[in-house]
């Protein structure tokens, strides 16, 4: 069985996605990779990166309006999150890091 790709999606890919992808690497072997939906994003995303990911996590609704008005069709038929987290982190940030574990898990398994 190929690993699950996940991806995580904020703005700039600097505190919550980046935060994300460094503490759920490695999990159970999934793949994860993250990416940020504004402009000066650090790592900004594309088409690849909906074709990639097997989940996709984004912190919040405008990040899924973002996706579906750039990606339309890549995004049908994808399984798509919101986690409904607040800008509100920074990168590494313990809270941020409890509250991405405690939403994730209701979806992925994630050892304790």
């Amino acid at each position: 069985m190929s690993n699950i790709k996940i991806l995580f999606i904020c703005s700039k890919n600097k505190w919550r996605s980046l935060t994300a992808e460094k503490i759920f690497h490695g999990y159970n072997d999934y793949d994860v990779r993250s990416a940020g939906t504004e402009e000066g994003a650090r790592v900004k995303v594309t088409i690849g990166h909906i074709g990639w990911a097997d989940i996709i996590f984004v912190m919040e609704k405008k990040h899924f309006r973002r996706l579906r008005e750039k990606f339309n069709e890549s995004i049908d038929g994808k399984k798509v999150i919101n986690l409904d987290i607040p800008d509100d982190y920074m990168y590494m940030d313990e809270e941020l890091i409890e509250v991405l574990k405690s939403r994730v898990s209701e979806y992925i398994d994630i050892p304790d």
